[in-house]
């Protein structure tokens, strides 16, 4: 396959010989409509394209279809974008997808190019998403006006970022789907597959669009001739060699779930209730359709079945939720079908669920669409007495990511969703109450929780007498406590010698004790250092205990004299 210009006498023929054009232009016409992104990379001067027509094309032989399809020269219209054909090798018809015939016109499609500005619905969770740096990089690129730009996926959808340049002599820019950009924006292009019009008999593809503009015709020619092909569909372009390398890449539960998906393989997420197992799946797909088994039956999975008293016969009616699946999927793009609680369906249940899964049909008769992808999740039978082990087939069907989250993992995606400070700093000086048992009887703490909490707090100015439905009593009583003896601690330097002398012992340990919270704080070490050795000593050895390992000593403490006092319990007794 080569990527090539096409000829003046291929798009309208020539004097000595008209029929050299080819036959599917008097069909199509040869005026060539642009995507966005020839667009915002061409240099409009107010006479690069027609709104709503064409726009200026390079060809071969150093000449130019205008935006009126018309045969002109570079001198007329000097800024151009360009409409690839593709020179097919015998056999690389079998690469085509999607073939349609019209008449005499054949059309099929080709790789994935950046052509469209992303849809309205979905513009501000990509700028959220690019703004957190949590916009998932897919690690391909693109190359836009000789600079390479990471492709970006988010949810079904892959997409570049381009910030908008000059807009010629309107100022603006309309956009395909009639959004209105101007200078310095930041737009988000939906990579989608190339339509390409097929001439069978000399074997050429002509992009039914102006894919691309803002190049030289000898810049393009070289893109053309070197990267486009490898863009526009990965891994066709060449066979993998014998001592290709293997990889292994180390994969956070996120992205072995992305990659199970990718490759259409059935994925299963095992975890306990709060872990984040839907989240997970709504950041791979933000429009996945989520079906909550626990409260689906066979019948409204596989469809109804309605006689018809007119035809005197049984009318098997689609189930709403594949009509659903079928409109994300129409245009081939890949969404999930999400079975939520697959553990909590009936036998029966997940038997029609393994053949959905198995088969990819629904009742025996509608296909899933190709472009779905299948994950399902569910809950440990430890955590809920109405759970079910999953039948040996229907396990075999997936693969299994079991799903845990810590403090660790949790605080980044707290972070980009903006969870109640109090929250974020309570959980990461005390990871012990990210969850709590449950109970029965009162509330308990789990990551979906404290989301729970972080919204009460930001509703209510931060009121932590909310906590305790929530979480818990002794979760809240902890939180309370770590957050009054934190501001006691603001004072703590203010205490004279004298002062500290008075104390009793009791007063001297719960002074001790709220420095153990602030352990990390110099000013709190110093204190207890103040106190005494006895009470340093007890300090640096629960400091120990609750670490698990021995603490980092101060730069001027004295580990002799603690270690002394932690060896003598009558020294405590008369202290």
């Amino acid at each position: 396959m080569k990527a090539i210009f096409l000829t003046p006498e291929q798009l309208f023929g020539s004097a000595e010989r008209p029929d050299a054009a080819l036959p599917l232009f008097s069909a199509v016409g040869t005026v060539a409509p642009p995507t966005d992104l020839a667009l915002l990379t061409i240099e409009d001067d107010g006479f690069a394209f027609e709104p709503g027509g064409g726009i200026n094309c390079y060809l071969a032989q150093d000449s130019v279809a205008d935006r009126f399809g018309r045969l002109s020269t570079p001198g007329v219209c000097p800024s151009c974008a360009v409409r690839p054909a593709l020179l097919l090798e015998p056999g690389e018809e079998m690469l085509l997808k999607n073939l349609r015939t019209d008449g005499s016109v054949t059309t099929a499609e080709y790789g994935l190019y950046p052509a469209a500005i992303l849809d309205r619905s979905l513009r501000d969770l990509a700028e959220k998403n690019l703004r957190d740096h949590s916009l998932y990089d897919t690690g391909r690129q693109y190359t836009v006006r000789n600079k390479h730009h990471p492709v970006y996926r988010l949810g079904a959808k892959l997409l570049i970022v381009l910030t908008v340049g000059s807009c010629g002599a309107n100022g603006f820019l309309t956009l395909s789907d009639g959004t209105v950009v101007s200078e310095g924006e930041q737009v988000f292009l939906e990579l989608r597959p190339v339509r390409w019009l097929f001439d069978s008999q000399s074997r050429i593809l002509i992009s039914v669009q102006a894919l691309f503009a803002g190049l030289s015709l000898s810049e393009a020619a070289a893109y053309l001739s070197s990267s486009f092909l490898r863009e526009l569909a990965p891994g066709q372009e060449s066979a993998i060699p014998e001592d290709a390398p293997f990889r292994l890449v180390q994969h956070d539960e996120l992205s072995l779930i992305r990659a199970y998906v990718d490759a259409d393989i059935p994925v299963f997420l095992h975890g306990l209730s709060g872990d984040g197992k839907s989240d997970r799946v709504r950041q791979i797909d933000p429009q996945a359709l989520d079906i909550e088994l626990v409260n689906e039956t066979p019948e409204t999975i596989n469809g109804r079945a309605v006689y018809n008293e007119a035809k005197d016969e049984i009318i098997d009616i689609k189930p709403a939720w594949l009509i659903r699946l079928e409109r994300l999927c129409k245009d081939g793009e890949q969404h999930i079908l999400f079975f939520d609680e697959l553990t909590n369906a009936t036998k029966q249940t997940q038997s029609v669920i393994f053949k959905i899964v198995l088969e990819r049909f629904v009742n025996n008769r509608w296909p899933l669409p190709a472009s779905a992808r299948i994950v399902a999740a569910g809950n440990d039978r430890s955590e809920s007495s109405a759970s079910h082990d999953l039948a040996e087939p229907l396990f075999g069907r997936f693969a299994h990511i079991y799903i845990h989250t810590t403090v660790e993992n949790w605080m980044p995606w707290a972070v980009r969703s903006r969870i109640n400070p109090f929250v974020m700093e309570f959980l990461a000086n005390n990871d012990l109450y990210l969850r709590t048992p449950y109970t029965g009887t009162e509330g308990h703490a789990d990551p979906r929780r404290w989301e729970m909490v972080s919204r009460a707090l930001d509703a209510s100015g931060n009121d932590f007498s909310l906590l305790e439905p929530i979480v818990g009593r002794d979760t809240a009583e902890a939180f309370v406590s770590f957050f009054r003896a934190r501001q006691e601690l603001a004072s703590l330097g203010s205490y004279t010698d004298e002062e500290l002398r008075r104390f009793s012992i009791a007063r001297k340990y719960q002074l001790a004790q709220q420095c153990l919270i602030l352990e990390k704080n110099g000013e709190a070490w110093a204190l207890v250092r103040r106190l005494g050795p006895e009470y340093e000593a007890w300090f640096r050895y629960m400091v120990e205990r609750k670490k698990g390992m021995t603490a980092p000593a101060p730069a001027e403490e004295a580990p002799d004299a603690a270690e002394d006092a932690l060896s003598e319990p009558d020294h405590w007794e008369n202290a």
